[in-house]
């Protein structure tokens, strides 16, 4: 089973200008858990979902998909979280109306064998203390894989380097780090994405993966260093992308038989022809997402059934 960690809400979306906003559920942890349902892995979201209308449609998605929502407390109180996306030339940005915090997290299902967080989840208090204490227990436990995706929001990580330390902080406890060039020029806005990586892999992730919108993927493990060229699309937005992208990245991992505490030192180990046919199937499941409109993945029978005509967005 995957277990992923963070903030289910809905994207408001328009056009920069406009005055419609269309709905769609979301939120980057949501996002990379329906990516892994839809792809036929067991998984479950522990997350904040409000008993209004909002996250009825939210729990209607992801219930669809088979993920199982642990939301903890039934509060009637609780307002399901906004992410308001501005999109031009298909690009979003965001402006958040987010409340974070959940009850314990420990322990873990018995069968979980690959925890994944990130984004929000791991910023915001006061639910960030849980997650991060979690991902230090199960760092230090060494039972699951444990994946980390920082998903950057600039006007919520305050100063650059209160940022930077906590991002590296998260990183040393992971196996698995996916990250956008964006996010890094935004932490390292004077590094090269491959010097960076390089430096979080000394720190101990078995692999770093960066994405770079249409210049690719560049990935490096302990023996292989790759860069992988974009998938040309007609793109209709990015939203979901990178997400749909990290649940391709697990999903191509399980299916090595990569993932879970027993397979760490063959994570560490990956070999070249795994790695890209991991990294190009993650970056397909991320084309197709880009070639219609909001967070919407494919299903393993859409992506065995589908061809993109080839970038991630």
């Amino acid at each position: 089973m995957f277990v992923v960690v963070g903030e289910a809400l809905v994207d408001l979306v328009g056009q920069r200008g406009g005055r419609t906003l269309a709905a769609h559920p979301g939120g980057s942890p949501a996002n990379v858990a329906l990516g892994l349902a839809r792809l036929g892995n067991p998984v479950r979201l522990k997350t904040r979902v409000g008993r209004d209308a909002f996250g009825a449609m939210i729990r209607d998605h992801l219930e669809a998909s088979g993920v199982v929502i642990d939301a903890g407390e039934d509060d009637e109180a609780i307002a399901t979280s906004l992410a308001i996306a501005t999109l031009a030339a298909g690009v979003a940005s965001y402006d958040f109306r987010i409340e974070w915090d959940v009850p314990s997290l420990v322990p873990l299902p018995v069968e979980t064998r690959c925890l994944h967080t990130g984004s929000l989840a791991t910023v915001l208090p006061p639910g960030d203390a849980r997650v991060v204490d979690l991902m230090e227990r199960e760092h230090e436990r060494g039972r699951v894989t444990v994946s980390y995706d920082p998903n950057v929001r600039p006007a919520l990580m305050g100063e650059h380097a209160t940022a930077r330390a906590a991002v590296e902080r998260l990183v040393a406890l992971c196996d698995v780090v996916k990250v956008s060039d964006e996010d890094l020029h935004w932490l390292y806005p004077d590094r090269p994405d491959e010097e960076v990586a390089g430096a979080w892999l000394a720190s101990g992730p078995a692999l770093i993966v960066v994405t770079r919108g249409g210049a690719g993927v560049y990935a490096v493990s302990r023996s292989v260093e790759l860069q992988r060229p974009a998938i040309p699309i007609d793109l209709v937005d990015t939203v979901g992308a990178g997400d749909s992208f990290t649940s391709g990245l697990l999903d191509g991992l399980r299916r090595a038989d990569l993932i879970g505490a027993a397979r760490r030192e063959a994570l560490a180990g990956i070999d070249r022809a795994t790695f890209e046919d991991v990294i190009d199937a993650a970056a397909r499941i991320a084309a197709i997402t880009c070639s219609r409109p909001g967070a919407d993945p494919p299903t393993r029978a859409q992506l065995d059934g589908v061809s993109v005509a080839g970038g991630l967005g």
